[in-house]
């Protein structure tokens, strides 16, 4: 089947990249993939973005703008980049809690190594489990983030029920994805690079070129901003907002359960 932008799956399956694939079958398949390219997950991202996602991550604890004691859930947050982020903005969060939710075990232990080589021991912790049935209470978070993981749940609505579930009133969500439109001039250029040189550079580095035309197709079908930000919407999420970010290559979400 070849799927366009937004297109939904039909009953009982779920799009993984272009592939349709068994709903009950994607969560596994996601966290096969990732549990592949951990070791090199944080370096791809370098390379493949020049860095650029770096600001980005920036401007989104900036826009996020956390305040101690602060309790965040990091969705989809393995190697802790938005995590530790956030506990370097608040010095260590005295009084507060960051939970990291991670589908994939492999991540997850980047993401504690990179914790005890920053000499960090309690203030970060990282939890497996999957964004559609986070492990924690309700409303127990003053903020819920996450960082290029929408695309790859399985139910991007169910992923946004569990958030507004999980979130204080008051409390925020705030995500980065990647999705447009693009801006006119550049989506050719991007969609060349995407296609051509991404899964390429991914094969090289990585050794798992698969995992990164993953990754190109599961951005292309990505909904966008306006979907998504509907869809936050119905979830229950007040007072919606987004940001393009590099002429719409990547989005900033925000939104309140109020």
């Amino acid at each position: 089947m070849t799927r366009t932008r937004g297109t939904p799956a039909e009953a009982g399956t779920a799009f993984f990249g272009d592939r349709v694939v068994p709903a009950a079958e994607k969560a596994g398949l996601v966290r096969e993939l990732f549990a592949g390219v951990a070791a090199r997950y944080d370096l791809m991202n370098d390379l493949m973005s020049g860095g650029i996602h770096r600001l980005w991550k920036s401007e989104m604890v900036d826009w996020l703008n956390p305040s101690a004691p602060f309790h965040l859930a990091d969705i989809a947050g393995g190697t802790g980049d938005i995590a530790f982020r956030v506990h370097d903005r608040l010095k260590g969060n005295p009084g507060g809690a960051i939970t990291v939710v991670d589908l994939t075990p492999a991540m997850l232990d980047v993401g504690r190594d990179r914790a005890l080589d920053r000499g960090i021991v309690d203030s970060v912790r990282f939890v497996a489990g999957n964004a559609e049935a986070l492990p924690l209470p309700d409303a127990s978070q003053d903020a819920c983030t996450n960082a290029f993981g929408l695309r790859n749940v399985t139910h991007m609505d169910n992923a946004l029920a569990e958030v507004v579930r999980v979130l204080r009133y008051g409390g925020r969500f705030v995500a980065l994805e990647f999705g447009g439109p693009v801006q006119a001039g550049l989506d050719g250029i991007y969609d060349a690079y995407s296609q051509h040189v991404l899964p390429r550079m991914g094969q090289m580095v990585s050794g798992k070129g698969s995992a990164y035309q993953y990754l190109v197709d599961s951005i292309r079908n990505f909904p966008d901003r306006g979907e998504v930000a509907a869809r936050m919407e119905a979830a229950g999420l007040a007072q919606v907002r987004t940001r393009a970010l590099a002429g719409g290559i990547a989005t900033l979400y925000s939104g309140w359960r109020l």
